[in-house]
Formats: C-alpha cells, structure tokens, sequence
C-alpha cells in the first residue's frame, strides 16, 4: 500500500502541501534513488501538524469501510501526507458486504484495526454486542472534535456516556433543487419560510398548467422508502422543534404522537397533493417506484420546478449540467415556519478503533484534523464535504458543497442526524422505509405511523 515517491510527488503537488521537506518528515523510503530523493526534496510538504504523533516509522494500520471503487481513491489518497510525514502505513479494505462482514470479522477475532461507520445506531450495536473489542477515542481525536466540530457530534459518537466514534464526513439533507433559469424567467423569488414556499408551489401550479411544482422518487431497490423517511425528518425538525425530534428518535416519544402526524401531514402538503406531484413523471403513487435518483431530472425540462434532495443529489445530474447559483441547478435551504430558526437534517460517517495501538489512534487524530478535511477535499470529486470547522471552503469542488460546508458550521444551525439512521435497524431501516412506501401508494398517516409504532421493539 505505499506508494513510491513518484506517486507521493504528484499527490504533494496537488495537495499543495508547503512546510518542511518530505525527506525530513519520516516518510523517505523510495523506489528511485538519489535522482528521486532529490526531486523529492525539492517539494515542500508541511509535515509540522504531524509531529505531535511522534515516530511511527514501520508500522501500519488496516482500515475497513463500506466506500468501494471509484469513491475509495480519494479517501486513499488523503492518507497519504500522513504517511508520509509519520511513516505508518494505511491499509484499506473496501466492501460491498461491510454491515454483514464486519460483524463476522468481530466475532471471529479478525477485526480491523479501525472502520468506517455510517450510521451512529450501527456505533450503538457494535458496542453493545462487542464491547471487549471497542476503543473508547483517543485523547488526541477527542482534542480535534472538541475544537472544530458543533459539539451534536460527538453525541452521535457516545454511547453510555463513552466516547467511541469520531465523526469523518457529513452531508447535509435540508436541501430543495431548483432551475436558477426557471426562477429569473418567472420570477420566483427563494422562500423564507415554508407558508412562502408552499405559495410559490400554488403559484407555479397556477402559472404552468402543463406541469407540476414538485417532482419526487423514493424507489431504491431494498432500500426504498428512505427519501420519504427524510421528508418526514425535515418536517418534524420544523414543526415539532429539534428538542422533540430528539426524543421521537429515541423513542422517548411514541412514533404516532400527534406531533409526528402533523408533521407527516404537512409533508403530505407536498406529496399527498396530485396538484403538487409528480412533474413529468406521474402521479402520486408513481413516487413509490420513480428511481431517487432521477427524481429531479424533470426540473431540466420545466416538467417540475422544486425537488427536496440532499447535497449529495449533485451526482446524479447529468454530465455537463452546470451547478451553480446561476447554472442549470442549484439548492437552496428547505424553510421551516421560523426564519430565524435552522434545524438542518443531515448524515455522515464515524470512525471507530478495534485497536488502540499508538498508531490507530493517531490515524484517528489525522482523520478528525483540518490537514485530513482539507487534503481530502482537495482529490475528492464534487459531493463530498466535512462539518470540520477548520476546512477550508475554497478546498471544496461544488457551490453545492461549499454551501452544506456553510449550513453545517454555522452556528445558528441545530443539526441533527437523519433520524433512521439513530433508530432500532428493525425500525429505521426496516418499517419505517415500508411503511413511507405504503403512505405515499395510499395508507393514511394515522394507519401508517400506528404501525411503525407497533413495530418497536
């Protein structure tokens, strides 16, 4: 897994990394002799943020995540100052089968030496089942947390009252895409509150007959359902407040209070609403089997106007669509019933350690450190972003990024973690997916919820 000089020349100079010499920061084995080591001295790398992991020359760490090829470049790549600066080797390992096979490995006794988690409820499981072959977070991760992240972070990463898991990526959901183009031609104004947008929802349906206002897809093979579970998330986020959100994640609250029915009705406003949906695709119940990714394809031909996506949704435009604020596309923040208010759905992965050598522990420090957040950005393609404080927006490759960098740092933002992915998987990912489908293809929200309710165990 180490690269010869000449590749970790190249990624310096994209990195743009300046300091002290890369030969004199531990990172100087070759493959070209001195012809190489001189050109490898030449670049400047600033290995000064790595000192403080001392001399970690020979040794190595395994990593094992669910991100596989082609995604899994950028995140090799920006283990590579590290490398370089520490002389550890990181060893990563992609899989498609990460949820089931991590487990296995565990219990097998051949856990990785760290891993990727998506979901802060997978943390929960894993420590409760394995709790002999969890590390609590090193000192030094812990220190990058509390200095550069909004501290509902490190709540994600705690389970009874241990710090387990750093947070790595973010991505935030709050998101609705639009045509810049359409907007200016019929001058529709961005809403400030959700009454604004849902009168510009009536007014674009009054003004353009032939097409609808919103246009929205929850089909996803097994996982269908999720983008009406996130629907139902933001709405409770605005109209129940942060502090109940909070509670009906943790079951504090039963699934089918009464402020969980408003809140699914008011999502309904949009999706229960054959004047509303589905622009160029159907009608309501075609949301049930419209790919999410090609949901929003239609504001690109003014079949609708408006689609409620993550940021992450850039990545299914089509090639040579131009995201930006006076592009094809763009976003802008979902209001709630408060302009003065900013809850903000999103999600993002945890780094986790089944082994506390000094190595592992100081790979995790780099990972929650502005020199990861910033070299990571630097090779990722557009749609990656990090809720590290100390990121450097101008790294990031979108205005959509640079836009969810800006909502999930501010701190008027209350975020919060997409709540399926905090609950019971029988439930998160299991009835509540099932039952979204059911209501948008024709159960009622009293039925429906009652029913994810009943499913908790």
């Amino acid at each position: 897994m180490r690269r010869s000089t000449t590749r970790r020349l190249a990624m310096a100079a994209t990195l743009g990394l300046a300091g002290v010499t890369l030969a004199a920061c531990g990172g100087g084995e070759g493959s070209g002799g001195d012809d190489v080591d001189e050109a490898l001295s030449s670049v400047d790398v600033a290995c000064e943020p790595y000192q403080e992991y001392g001399d970690l020359e020979g040794t190595s760490v395994s990593v094992y995540t669910s991100i596989v090829s082609p995604e899994d470049q950028s995140h090799i790549d920006a283990f590579i100052p590290f490398e370089d600066c520490t002389g550890v080797t990181v060893e990563y390992e992609g899989s498609r089968q990460f949820e089931t096979q991590l487990p296995v490995r565990l219990e097998s006794g051949n856990a990785p030496d760290m891993a990727y988690i998506p979901q802060p409820g997978l943390v929960e499981r894993l420590v409760t089942d394995f709790p002999d072959s969890v590390f609590p977070v090193g000192e030094q991760a812990e220190a990058n947390v509390d200095e550069y992240y909004n501290e509902s972070w490190k709540g994600y990463g705690t389970v009874d009252g241990t710090y387990y898991a750093a947070p790595l990526g973010a991505n935030a959901k709050s998101f609705v895409w639009y045509s810049p183009g359409a907007f200016e031609e019929n001058g529709y104004q961005i809403p400030e509150t959700w009454d604004d947008l849902m009168a510009l929802s009536e007014q674009i349906a009054s003004d353009h007959p032939d097409a609808k206002p919103w246009c929205a897809g929850i089909e996803s093979g097994n996982a269908t359902g999720w983008p009406a579970t996130d629907w139902l998330e933001d709405m409770m986020l605005r109209t129940a407040g942060p502090e109940a959100y909070d509670q009906w994640v943790e079951h504090e609250i039963p699934f089918n209070d009464d402020q969980v029915v408003e809140a699914l009705d008011q999502a309904g406003q949009v999706l229960k609403d054959e004047k509303m949906v589905n622009g160029g695709l159907g009608g309501v119940e075609s949301i049930a089997t419209v790919p999410f990714g090609e949901a929003g394809l239609p504001i690109l031909d003014g079949s609708c106007f408006l689609h409620r996506q993550a940021s992450f949704y850039q990545a299914n435009w089509p090639e040579g669509t131009n995201v930006a604020e006076d592009g094809d596309v763009f976003a802008f923040y979902l209001p709630g019933d408060d302009p003065d208010e900013q809850p903000l759905l999103g999600g993002g992965e945890f780094t986790l350690m089944f082994a506390d050598r000094p190595e592992v522990q100081a790979l995790q420090a780099y990972l929650a450190s502005p020199e990861w957040s910033n070299a990571k950005a630097k090779v990722s393609a557009p749609g990656w972003v990090s809720a590290n404080s100390g990121l450097d927006p101008a790294n990031l490759k979108s205005p959509i990024d640079q836009l969810a960098y800006e909502l999930l740092t501010d701190e008027a933002t209350e975020f919060r973690f997409d709540g399926s992915d905090l609950m019971p998987a029988a439930v998160g990912t299991g009835s509540f997916w099932t039952g979204m489908t059911n209501w948008i293809t024709g159960e009622d929200t009293q039925s429906v919820l009652d029913s994810i309710e009943n499913s908790w165990d």
